[in-house]
């Protein structure tokens, strides 16, 4: 009997109505093709819905979502919605509540996409940035004193703890273990007292654990200048919650776009749905068009096929999306070309084989 999953589907805002079902169309190829299921189920969590009900989802929403083996999102925010009341509305209870410590995002520059850097070619570029997604410096703990005086002033809390740093560094080695064996971190003890030398003393602690894979660790002003300067000098990246965030934006324009970069919010150990989503949000500025570039929510769900262990499927949507830029006869503005978000994602469902 062919595996059946059940996948939570938030388009959310903006752009996400416009390549969520680009990416739904893929998967449902993919399915077909290599003989499991998917039943979507959809959420209509949005700015949208805050401006009608001053909440971003229901008060149960996580109970709502637990039965899922999967969260397939496609972009959060408004302009008319202050960005951390969409994050903290949606997002962020999503990644906590379901215990998605993992933010996984691949980096690969691909044929047929034009890197910013000069003499890069395909291949050169291939690395992940894992990033901590539950605690660090995106902590709840602090608040504001004195607002509207001359004494106004705010605070926030980092929140760095054995278990948190650990766990997040010995997926990365994992990971590297099945790749090229080299795992990278990103720290600023130099300049952050108290939590950064922690990270290194876990890393190096977790590191003696895994004697065949080798290790280096950057302060993140250096680390990001590499990042553009010796991009091919990475296999596995792994950072704390906001160093992550930030590298994972950079890696994915230093191989051509962030409209192609997927990610995955992942509870490895499986007791919650893990999230899929694509990296560039909601795009406002071009929302509507019909010019959004898909492969982020298609990659996105690349992965999630791959979390469910639907490998083959997960690896032929990837050769899919690789083909089609190589050929470079369809592709979005943000690629240089003219062609719109359901030609872009046609293409690619048609090369799923």
């Amino acid at each position: 009997m062919a595996n059946n999953y059940r996948v939570a589907v938030i388009a959310g805002d903006g752009i996400g109505h416009e390549v969520m079902p680009e990416g739904v169309a893929a998967m449902e190829r993919a399915a077909r093709a290599y003989g499991f299921e998917l039943s979507w189920d959809e959420f209509d969590w949005s700015c949208e819905r805050y401006a009608k009900t001053g909440r971003m989802m229901p008060e149960d929403g996580l109970e709502q979502l637990r039965p899922y083996d999967a969260v397939y999102l496609g972009a959060v925010g408004h302009p008319d919605v202050p960005d951390h009341v969409s994050l903290w509305g949606l997002l962020i209870p999503l990644r906590r509540g379901f215990h998605q410590y993992v933010n996984l995002r691949p980096v690969r520059l691909l044929a047929g996409v034009q890197s910013p850097l000069r003499d890069r070619a395909p291949g050169d570029i291939d690395f992940y940035v894992v990033r901590e997604n539950n605690e660090g410096e995106y902590s709840e703990i602090g608040g504001r004193l004195y607002q509207d005086s001359e004494f106004e002033m705010a605070m926030q809390q980092s929140v760095f703890t054995r278990r948190g740093c650990d766990r997040i560094m010995r997926f990365a080695f994992d990971l590297a273990r099945k790749r090229k064996k080299h795992v990278t971190s990103a720290t600023k003890s130099n300049g952050i007292i108290h939590t950064m030398p922690y990270w290194d003393e876990r890393f190096a602690a977790v590191a003696r654990d895994y004697p065949d894979v080798r290790t280096d660790q950057y302060h993140i002003d250096i680390l990001t200048a590499h990042f553009v300067r010796h991009p091919d000098w990475f296999d596995v990246v792994v950072g704390s919650n906001l160093f992550g965030d930030i590298l994972s934006d950079l890696g994915p324009a230093v191989v051509g776009s962030i409209g192609i970069a997927p990610s995955g919010n992942i509870n490895p150990e499986r007791q919650y749905p893990s999230m899929f989503e694509p990296v560039h949000g909601s795009a406002p500025d071009i929302a509507g068009r019909g010019i959004a570039n898909p492969i982020g929510q298609i990659w996105s769900g690349a992965m999630m096929l791959a979390h469910f262990g639907e490998t083959a499927a997960a690896e032929a949507v990837e050769r899919a999306i690789a083909e089609v830029l190589a050929e470079g006869g369809v592709r979005t503005p943000d690629l240089g070309g003219n062609a719109g978000t359901k030609d872009l994602g046609a293409a690619i469902t048609a090369a799923i084989r």
